[in-house]
């Protein structure tokens, strides 16, 4: 993990925010985060790279994908007396 930040991220230079860290925004962007890093669960024998990837696709399979399909209920508002 990044070093604390211990100002008001809110009075930042442009260019000392650009430089703070983000914590993904949606579920997709978690699992691929969680993907590419997840050495910290591994240590220990806390969980197995077999369950964590067998996670991911679940969440992947069961989860977002049949959220593609459907239109979002905003989508759905603007269109659906078009």
């Amino acid at each position: 993990p990044a070093e604390p930040i211990d100002k008001d991220l809110y009075e930042l230079a442009p260019e000392e925010h650009a430089g703070v860290a983000q914590v993904p925004t949606s579920l997709p962007a978690v699992l691929d985060r969680l993907e590419a890093d997840h050495e910290f669960l591994l240590a220990g024998d806390v969980f197995t790279s077999d369950l964590i990837e067998t996670w991911i696709d679940y969440k992947r399979n069961n989860e977002i994908a049949p959220l593609q399909l459907r239109p979002h209920p905003h989508e759905f508002e603007l269109y659906f007396d078009v």
